[in-house]
């Protein structure tokens, strides 16, 4: 008998909704029973399922189905986005008849003891999905069953024509040693930079081209190279754009807000910058130390909990810096104008007021929101050279004289002090390379350095003071893995370092004084000590900054750049009572913490410590690119070079006062087998005894310098300048080895072939760099 609640044949609602509700794919037999259909009635609810299928109302697959456009119970899913900490997926194989958009489900990762390893954009998961709400109003969810391997997708590459007329796709990326046959170019010719995608399963399925991005030696070439390389979201959208205008056109008025327009406060920052978010001002308080103040853009009144403008600078997590571009965490309209401390301008400050005492101890700090109106903006440079020649005002001075009572209290905690060079690429009006040179280290620039640490420590502890959620920045010890791999390196060259003892920034400091004067050795130390330390990050519990030798630490300096720095601006709003009049129109009445982030900053902050690292990752590979393009007129040229790392393939070394790493392959060495030591990092040959070690500075030929890759590679001259003939350890290691070398050129500069007709691959060079 029938149940009563289902008389006759079923209506399509009445099926769409047992199809949703149920646990899997459901078939014609478990509808049929679930209605208690009988003898025609199936063959009617066969019809009926089959006019649904025609309908798009029902997806089937022989005899299960599920509701049209919706997502199997079980699959397969690739994270697509960070959204406010939490991972949004889509399903990975999504064909809908109409060619609808794949839903997005929220990933609800698992909490507890056996949480799971946090999950980044591009990551792929098996996962149960549920959906919540009917039409318009439904929405997925999705829980992480396992994580899966990794599947090649986006390439990055240059396409390249081989004597035959086939297309090849020469990859970017010096982890990639062959280039792909192209199957489908579309409309992309012969050395252009395009982005493609596998067309199969198989190894030799070919790419299809999606997007032509040009020349790839282009001005702005390399960055853009970075961008699509690292996936850096770059382009904001619309209604992120009409929102940012609308923040901009928020009031800066003194309601609620202390006039701090009568202090000459003083902007010092690169010459060339493109926003200016901090700004410092000190005089003497009459007793031997100083009342200070730093002011910071507010950018938390622009920028609210909920909003789209919001959901984006969480998604970016930061801006990165190239050399011919910025790709900025807000919108220009703010980044570059409201938001930035111009001067002369009235400006929305978050203000941290501290006093400095005679021995340059902070204390008695407070924060409020305020109107600033900088009196200057000065460059590094002209503010060292006013105070050098005697000429600067009496604001610089007090700021000088207040950084000296910080400096002395900086020596006295004694923190990590590596003082290694950073390249800078200048570049001229037209985007090309005008000079790669090392950024000069001035007092100016420790000055502002200072100030911003004592307010950022003042962030911390007003937060903890106030049992505030904080977003610390923590800096962990080294590792005792890494301890002994220091300890077994400093004993190769003659030095001790005893893990018995308490281990503290001021331990390794003293090891790089006692190394003496000389600048090769000291450089050598220091990065040695670098390359000990583990990676800074953002996390709710704190855990002290190794480096700086603080027990509490935050950043807050830099909110316009610094997602970070948003929250702990936020945070600050809420602590101390700081939240601004209500807003006109549809921007959100809180500038405070938003309640996902007060119960649980966990999730942000793992997620913008990724966001950092991809900048970070971004910068460096940009810079390399820049130095071999640099380098790439003076192939054939000898350096002086220090080697910087030693692998059993060969070692790797840095051009003296230039930097861009390049690999010497073992191979390249001679004839006699060289013995790998790795705890004393280095090869040795075992019948002449000639060595190489970490540290030793040698003359190097360049052989190879790949803009496209930002790989070089260098050759060992013997004492005639001579390349020192290959080792034959076996009769065809000089074959087996050429067919891993970049593709040589003709004298059109057209990328030869080999006997396959197949360009040779241009990305091995320089392959396995040694992590900085």
């Amino acid at each position: 008998m029938k149940s009563d609640k289902f008389q006759g044949l079923p209506d399509r609602d009445q099926i769409l909704h047992f199809i949703r509700a149920a646990e899997k794919e459901t078939g014609k037999r478990e509808i049929a029973k679930h209605f208690g259909l009988k003898g025609q009635e199936k063959i009617a609810l066969k019809a009926l399922l089959k006019d649904m299928a025609e309908e798009g109302l029902i997806d089937g697959n022989k005899s299960a189905y599920t509701r049209m456009g919706g997502v199997p119970k079980v699959t397969v899913l690739k994270i697509v986005d960070i959204d406010d900490g939490e991972p949004v997926a889509v399903p990975e194989s999504w064909q809908p008849d109409d060619g609808g958009a794949p839903p997005r489900l929220r990933v609800v990762e698992k909490t507890g003891k056996k949480k799971r390893a946090a999950l980044h954009k591009g990551d792929r998961i098996l996962a149960r999905t549920e959906e919540h709400g009917v039409g318009e109003k439904a929405s997925w969810i999705a829980h992480p069953m396992k994580k899966l391997p990794a599947r090649e997708e986006a390439m990055l590459g240059v396409i390249e024509i081989d004597g035959g007329g086939k297309a090849w796709l020469a990859p970017v990326d010096k982890k990639i040693r062959s280039s792909a046959r192209v199957s489908d170019p579309g409309e992309a010719e012969e050395g252009n930079l395009v982005l493609a995608e596998p067309v199969g399963k198989g190894r030799n399925s070919g790419v299809k081209v999606t997007q032509v991005l040009g020349d790839p030696l282009a001005p702005k070439s390399y960055s853009l190279i970075a961008i699509h390389k690292f996936d850096i979201p770059h382009i904001f959208p619309q209604d992120v754009l009409d929102e940012a205008q609308a923040a901009a056109k928020l009031p800066v008025t003194t309601d609620k807000r202390e006039d701090l327009r009568h202090l000459p406060i003083v902007a010092i920052d690169p010459a060339d910058a493109r926003d200016h978010d901090d700004a410092i001002w000190a005089e003497p308080d009459g007793k031997g130390g100083f009342d200070a103040l730093v002011a910071i853009a507010d950018v938390s009144y622009y920028v609210r909990p909920g909003s789209d403008l919001d959901r984006e600078a969480r998604k970016r997590g930061n801006s990165v810096y190239f050399p011919d571009r910025v790709v900025p965490m807000l919108p220009e309209v703010l980044s570059s104008d409201v938001c930035s401390l111009g001067e002369g301008e009235d400006r929305a400050a978050m203000a941290c007021r501290f006093r400095i005492d005679k021995d340059g101890r902070i204390s008695d700090w407070r924060f409020t929101r305020a109107v600033v109106r900088i009196e200057q903006v000065v460059a590094y440079e002209d503010a060292q050279a006013r105070i050098d020649d005697g000429s600067a005002g009496e604001n610089l001075k007090n700021l000088w004289a207040a950084w000296r009572a910080l400096a002395s209290a900086r020596s006295d905690r004694d923190p990590l002090d590596l003082d290694l060079p950073e390249r800078r690429v200048v570049l001229d009006e037209k985007g090309r390379i005008a000079e790669i040179a090392v950024r000069e280290r001035l007092d100016a620039h420790r000055v502002v350095e200072d100030f911003m640490i004592s307010a950022n420590v003042a962030a911390a502890k007003a937060l903890e003071s106030r049992a505030s959620p904080v977003v610390y920045r923590i800096h962990e010890p080294p590792t005792r893995e890494k301890l002994v791999s220091l300890k077994d390196y400093f004993e190769s060259i003659g030095r001790n370092l005893a893990l018995g003892q308490v281990i503290t920034p001021g331990l390794f400091n003293r090891m790089i004084k006692d190394v003496g004067d000389d600048p090769a050795e000291k450089a050598l130390v220091m990065e040695s000590v670098l390359r000990s330390q583990t990676q800074a990050y953002y996390g709710p519990a704190n855990a002290g900054h190794f480096g700086l030798a603080l027990g509490s630490y935050a950043h807050f300096t830099s909110p316009i750049r610094r997602y970070a720095d948003l929250l702990v601006h936020r945070a600050l709003v809420d602590a101390f009572g700081l939240e601004q009049p209500k807003p006109g129109g549809a921007i959100p009445a809180s500038s405070g913490l938003a309640d996902r982030d007060r119960d649980d900053l966990g999730k942000i902050t793992e997620a913008i410590s990724h966001t950092e690292r991809r900048a970070m990752e971004a910068e460096r590979d940009t810079v390399d690119r820049y130095v071999a393009a640099w380098l790439s007129a003076r192939v054939g040229e000898t350096f002086e070079t220090r080697i910087t790392g030693v692998q059993k393939f060969g070692f790797f070394a840095t051009i003296v006062g230039l930097g861009g790493d390049g690999l010497v392959p073992v191979s390249t060495l001679g004839r006699e087998y060289y013995a790998y030591d790795e705890g004393a990092h280095s090869l040795t040959g075992e019948q002449s005894g000639t060595s190489y070690t970490v540290g030793d500075v040698l003359q190097l030929k360049l052989s190879e310098a790949n803009p496209l890759t930002g790989a070089l590679k260098f050759d060992v001259p013997d004492s005639d300048g001579r390349k020192v003939e290959p080792r034959g350890d076996w009769p065809d290691r000089k074959s087996r080895s050429q067919k891993h070398r970049g593709p040589r050129k003709d004298a059109r500069g057209k990328h030869q072939v080999n006997k396959r007709g197949r360009p040779g691959n241009i990305r091995h060079q320089g392959r396995g760099r040694t992590k900085k």
